[in-house]
């Protein structure tokens, strides 16, 4: 049996970073949620 999860940081950031984040209308919602909220890491 295989663990299901094999976590990759390229394909992480690919579809959860920052840059994704701010390109659409609701990813920078979401950023700009977690800075209200005072979170010390915004995205992956």
């Amino acid at each position: 049996m295989s663990f299901t999860y094999k976590p990759k940081k390229r394909k992480r950031a690919r579809s959860h970073g920052f840059l994704v984040r701010s390109r659409i209308k609701t990813g920078k919602k979401v950023i700009t949620r977690r800075r209200h909220k005072g979170r010390k890491k915004l995205t992956v």
